[in-house]
């Protein structure tokens, strides 16, 4: 099963950080990255993507109400939120949404409890 992970960041850089992180992690995994959240919906009702590492601070949409969307739509889609924006009601709020809080600046450490966590969800639902 080819897993596909959604990376959503206005930020370029940041985006080709969370890259070379998951690359590092699950280098048979897929990558698609969008800079926006109204990007990422197309992306998610075009395609099939079981995994999404969201921005949390983006124009137009955040990425909590990004994650909020794709929740309703994807019970149980693993989501990661990064943001440098490490404050308790933040945490809480991503937590809320049963997603994973990973701060920035993000690093292959950062997102490997992450990562590790979705493969093996992914793993027992295809079982």
């Amino acid at each position: 099963m080819t897993v596909t992970v959604l990376v959503v960041d206005d930020s370029k850089l940041a985006r080709i950080v969370v890259g070379k992180a998951i690359a590092a992690l699950q280098p048979d995994w897929e990558r698609v990255e969008t800079g926006n959240a109204e990007d990422a919906l197309d992306v998610v009702g075009s395609q099939q993507i079981d995994v999404a590492i969201l921005d949390f601070n983006m124009p137009d949409k955040d990425g909590l109400e990004l994650a909020t969307e794709l929740r309703a739509a994807h019970p149980n889609m693993p989501i990661a939120l990064i943001t440098a924006n490490v404050q308790d009601e933040i945490i809480a709020r991503v937590r809320s949404l049963n997603a994973t809080f990973v701060a920035k600046p993000v690093t292959q450490d950062g997102l490997n409890g992450f990562i590790a966590g979705a493969a093996l969800r992914l793993k027992k639902a295809s079982v």
